[in-house]
């Protein structure tokens, strides 16, 4: 019997004793008991402060599992509104799920493996074909259209010209957009059959040469503290040698409303709660860690003892992360998705590499210590991170605009400064020193931004980070692995929108292999210096205010890319699944999102343009490959929205419809059908895919528009955020009746091209008329679209009066009062209200008067900061109205007269607010 003996370290600060453990049962265990209380061992085992391992060198299948022992921490896995959950609590938890499981949703919720199986040859030729025979098909079509209309009939008149030549250009840039897919997902399937993984050693050992510092940032607004938790989770156990995890919150950061005081004091403990959960296992392996280091000389082979000892230690944690596991809420598949795929799969991988450690040392087999240093390395640092919280809105210096740009780009200004904070009557003001400061802030090497409904495998920041300091990557900005969609949808619009996700991933990778790769903003790892190089700086209200990430337009990180670009950098999608993100389950949601997704694309043209001419001149010009994906991906919403509402709105000669078109669109459809079904997909999801289209040509329209008004009017479209909650949002009623007005339409075109005999377009519309039906009832659902109309009507009838001419010149009379804070701090002429809410920044301290109170609240709303029923009780409390008929009233009264009220009230929750409050 061979016997080895190893020291543990404290696993909570307490001096513990060790555990003794036979390697028979440790090594076959199936099966782990938890119990109510925990994970424990029995008191028996205990010894004098050293662990004793016997082995045999055979394992006993019987023999029963030991239990390891594990002083219950301090849990960082809470919910809000209650407070921290034990480990007691977790074991008798029941799922509740928040999303009623339709009736064709998603079943299966087994994960897309991290590395894809390489596309066959036979794929890859078959891909090839596809591209060509839609080019031919495009080109006859084209000739055949031009001979056949033009030369043969002659031009008979001038609106068959017109309508011949709009349709041709119509169905060119429809088949562009196939081609454009065509020859990504060709582009994929290259990348993916020459990847060859790093193996993970040679990452061990490359960070244990260097080890550049990161940065996490995961910029929140109003989120459900239970989808940020999941998200800070698995950047905190990223193995990496060490990280920073700042959650950025953009909350209020004093809300009225209960539930919003309650979810941002849920996000705010987070981080406090997730690192001492993470202290119990990091206390243990560092503390063994710094004893093997001490213990060793460089250069020898290790013993298999020290190869079993750590194996103790790996057993240790994967048993550890597997009771979380068991203990971690499955409310919805999400929340099972961190459990299975972020806890379990990370007690796995440690499980497998106890057992290698366990047959090397069986075998005799020795292993350099080197390798033993990074092993011990890999238990410290996936629990090694530190957790923190930052809100700009706290600080008056910084930016408040309303979207995720600003959010990111308050602290990346701050990073690797030190600053003095100064207390004034409009919050904290950040003055940069040299010495003496009250707040500092780290510069990092890598940043990391991650939404706060994102998750992250393990590997995802070693994998990326290694990429890019690789030196054939040195001008390598942004590393990414476009998101994927978690599995187990629970509704069939989820199912639907997560399957177009995962086709995205493709085309992304496919594009990298074109070096025509865009920023996708959910993950991405980014080089510092990368971002330096494109900081714009300004001065607002005396505030020097450093924009990294443009937020000219809604989609930031595409502008962005255009920018890096520029600076003569680069953007590379890592060729693995490493990254998950949540998919909008009700269509209310998806349209927020997708109307974001839509607007931008046309101003940001312009800008990629510019930059082809000036690679044009300096003799470097942009392939046309990369040329023409990119166009496609900024621009094809736009021209696919209006060219498929002229096809299905403007009634086209039959003579134009040509077959040829129609065989041209096939290698598209056979394509994508394939490689739903290389996704786990049904490959009838293609037809699904088209209504879903269909329903969302209205949103896609809404986001195009909204691009057109910004070019017009040179100002900023509000950042509409995605709802990360489970309940339902309602969709905008304009939506449901352009849908239903879709459908209607279709089926009357088909009864009226049934009547003339006009049988492909009658085809057509019945085609678009049956899959937009069924993509309304199947996605959205009748009663829901009831719903969201009759709020929609209820909302736009119950429009309270605006106040009369004569109240507004009344009030405009009277000189606002102001306190000595703002007349000593804005000067003697200004008013602090005004000026907030023109700045449309920071917020207001309870020092300043009530207008200005209720003005920034009306700011606020404007910026979609916060709630409408947050800023009716701000005005309530501030007595807007109501016949008090006091120097105040009139003051407030003037500071809401200064916006549009009526389009305040108009959108305002007025249910429960009492009416003498209501304005004059």
């Amino acid at each position: 019997m061979n016997t080895v003996t190893a020291p543990l370290g404290p696993m909570d600060g307490r001096d513990e004793p060790p555990l003794t453990a036979s390697i028979s049962s440790a090594l076959l265990a199936p099966t782990r008991q938890v119990s109510p209380k925990g994970v424990g061992m029995s008191n028996d085992m205990e010894s004098d402060g050293m662990l004793e391992i016997e082995s045999t060198g055979e394992a006993s299948a019987a023999a029963p599992a030991p239990e390891v022992e594990r002083t219950p921490p301090p849990r960082g896995i809470v919910r809000v509104g209650v407070p921290a959950l034990t480990s007691e609590t977790f074991a008798v938890e029941k799922p509740r799920p928040d999303i009623r499981r339709q009736w064709g949703a998603e079943r299966k919720r087994v994960m897309l493996p991290a590395v894809e199986k390489p596309p066959t040859n036979r794929s890859i030729w078959i891909g090839g074909g596809l591209i060509a025979a839609t080019v031919i098909l495009w080109v006859t079509y084209l000739v055949s259209t031009i001979i056949g209309q033009f030369v043969d009939n002659g031009f008979t008149s001038l609106r068959f010209v017109l309508e011949a030549s709009s349709y041709v250009i119509v169905m060119s840039f429809l088949t562009f957009s196939a081609l454009m897919y065509l020859l990504a997902r060709q582009g994929a399937f290259y990348r993916i059959r020459d990847h060859v993984r790093v193996p993970r050693a040679e990452l061990d050992a490359h960070f244990g040469r260097t080890m550049p510092t990161l940065t996490v940032l995961v910029p929140s607004y109003c989120e459900d503290p239970a989808v940020v938790r999941a998200t800070l989770l698995s950047a905190a156990l990223q193995e990496y040698p060490h990280m920073r995890v700042v959650l950025l919150l953009d909350d209020p950061p004093n809300p009225s409303d209960p539930a919003a005081a309650a979810s941002l004091a849920g996000c705010r403990a987070l981080p406090g709660e997730l690192e001492a959960w993470l202290s119990v296992p990091l206390k243990r392996f560092e503390q063994a860690l710094y004893e093997h280091e001490h213990a060793v000389r460089p250069g020898d082979d290790a013993s298999p003892d020290e190869a079993r000892a750590l194996a103790v230690h790996y057993e240790w944690a994967a048993r550890w992360l597997a009771a979380e596991g068991d203990l971690y809420p499955r409310n919805n598949h999400g929340e099972e998705f961190v459990a299975d795929e972020i806890l379990a799969t990370l007690s796995r991988d440690f499980n497998r590499t106890a057992l290698a450690l366990r047959a090397a040392a069986d075998e005799g087999t020795p292993l350099p210590v080197e390798r033993i240093t990074q092993l011990y390395r890999g238990l410290v640092w996936p629990f090694r991170a530190e957790i923190s919280s930052f809100e700009r809105k706290k600080y008056s210096s910084l930016s408040h605009e309303a979207n995720k740009a600003m959010n990111l780009n308050s602290y990346l200004g701050l990073m690797g400064r030190s600053f003095r904070t100064t207390e004034t009557p409009v919050g904290i003001r950040l003055t940069p020193v040299s010495h003496a400061s009250d707040l500092t802030i780290s510069e990092s090497d890598f940043v990391l931004t991650l939404d706060a409904d994102s998750v992250l495998l393990r590997e995802y920041c070693l994998r990326l980070v290694y990429l890019m300091g690789q030196p054939e990557n040195a001008r390598v900005a942004v590393s990414q692995t476009p998101y994927s969609a978690i599995r187990g949808a629970a509704t069939r619009l989820e199912r639907i929108a997560g399957a177009t996700t995962d086709i995205q991933h493709i085309l992304h990778q496919g594009m990298t292999y074109y070096g025509a790769t865009f920023w996708v903003g959910a993950n991405a790892v980014i080089r510092k210096t990368a971002l330096d190089d494109i900081v714009e700086v300004s001065n607002e209200g005396g505030a020097e205010i450093r924009r990294y990430i443009q937020d000219r337009t809604v989609i930031e990180d595409t502008e962005s890319s255009i920018d890096l670009l520029a600076h003569g950098w680069t953007l590379v999608n890592y060729p693995e699944r490493l990254s998950y993100s949540a998919t909008p389950p009700d269509f209310g949601a998806l349209a927020v999102q997708r109307a974001r997704w839509a607007n931008g694309g046309l101003l940001i043209l312009p800008k990629f343009v510019r930059h082809m001419r000036a690679r044009r001149r300096a003799g470097h010009p942009v392939p046309w490959s990369e040329v023409a994906l990119r166009v496609n991906y900024m621009a094809a919403i736009c021209w696919a929205s209006f060219g498929l509402l002229f096809l299905l709105a403007y009634p086209y000669d039959s003579k134009l419809l040509s077959p040829i078109i129609l065989f041209a669109a096939i290698p598209y459809f056979l394509a994508q059908a394939a490689d739903f079904h290389r996704l786990g997909y049904k490959r009838t999801d293609v037809f699904r895919v088209y209504g879903f289209n269909l329903i969302l040509l209205p949103v896609n329209l809404a986001g195009v528009l909204k691009s057109l008004q910004q070019a017009a009017a040179k100002a900023k479209i509000p950042f509409a955020r995605t709802p990360k909650v489970n309940n339902r949002t309602a969709t905008p009623m304009s939506y449901i009746l352009a849908i239903g007005f879709i459908a209607a339409f279709s089926f009357w075109t088909l009864f009226r091209n049934y009547n003339a005999q006009n049988w492909g377009n009658a085809a057509f519309a019945a085609f678009n008329g049956i899959l937009v039906t069924y993509a309304l009832i199947a996605f959205i659902g009748i009663r829901n679209s009831i719903i969201d109309v009759v709020l929609g009507l209820v909302q736009w009838i119950k429009v309270p009066a605006k106040p009369s001419r004569r109240a507004r010149k009344a009030a405009a009379a009277v000189h606002p009062v102001q306190d000595w804070e703002s007349v000593l701090y804005f000067g003697a002429g200004e008013s602090v209200s005004v000026t907030k809410a023109r700045a449309g920044r920071g917020h207001v301290p309870e020092a300043i008067d009530a207008a200005g109170r209720a003005q920034l609240a009306i700011t606020q709303y404007e910026s979609d900061q916060v709630e409408p029923k947050v800023i009716v009780g701000t005005l309530v409390e501030a007595g807007v109205g109501g016949g008090h008929g006091s120097t105040r009233s009139q003051e407030i009264d003037q500071a809401v007269d200064a916006v549009l009220w009526d389009e305040f009230v108009a959108n305002a929750a007025w249910d429960g607010v009492d009416r003498r409050h209501r304005p004059r």
